[in-house]
């Protein structure tokens, strides 16, 4: 059975999908956009996009009853792998050992005109 996590703390969903999806012990965060929930807006810089875009992870995750500390994969879409030192900087804040498993790929756009988004999946009862 799958159950969907909504929250006013991430920015709502602009397409036909769910914030997240609950399976099991499972929950499935789709892509994160670095918009701020209360009013839309972008950061300009990557490592400000990437710092929003986690925050919006962690709201979403945390309405589940998680935390980041709880994911154990996600995957980063960058317009520009140029900027990975950037991004990577700010995403290994939150990321501490053990980090869970993660995929960073190049994306010719984003929605919105985004530079970053993130997927994660978490699983309850990590530690």
């Amino acid at each position: 059975m799958k159950t969907p996590i909504a929250t006013s703390a991430a920015p709502q969903a602009i397409g036909p999908y769910s914030q997240a999806v609950k399976a099991g012990d499972w929950v499935f965060v789709s892509g994160q956009l670095p918009l701020d929930p209360a009013g839309g807006a972008m950061p300009a810089t990557v490592a400000e996009q990437t710092e929003l875009c986690l925050r919006n992870v962690a709201a979403i995750l945390g309405q589940a009853g998680l935390g980041l500390k709880d994911v154990v994969k996600t995957t980063v879409f960058m317009t520009d792998l140029g900027q990975f030192a950037a991004m990577n900087e700010v995403y290994a804040k939150h990321f501490p050992a053990p980090c869970p498993a993660r995929a960073t790929v190049q994306v010719s756009a984003l929605p919105k005109g985004a530079a970053v988004e993130i997927e994660a999946v978490a699983l309850a009862g990590t530690k």
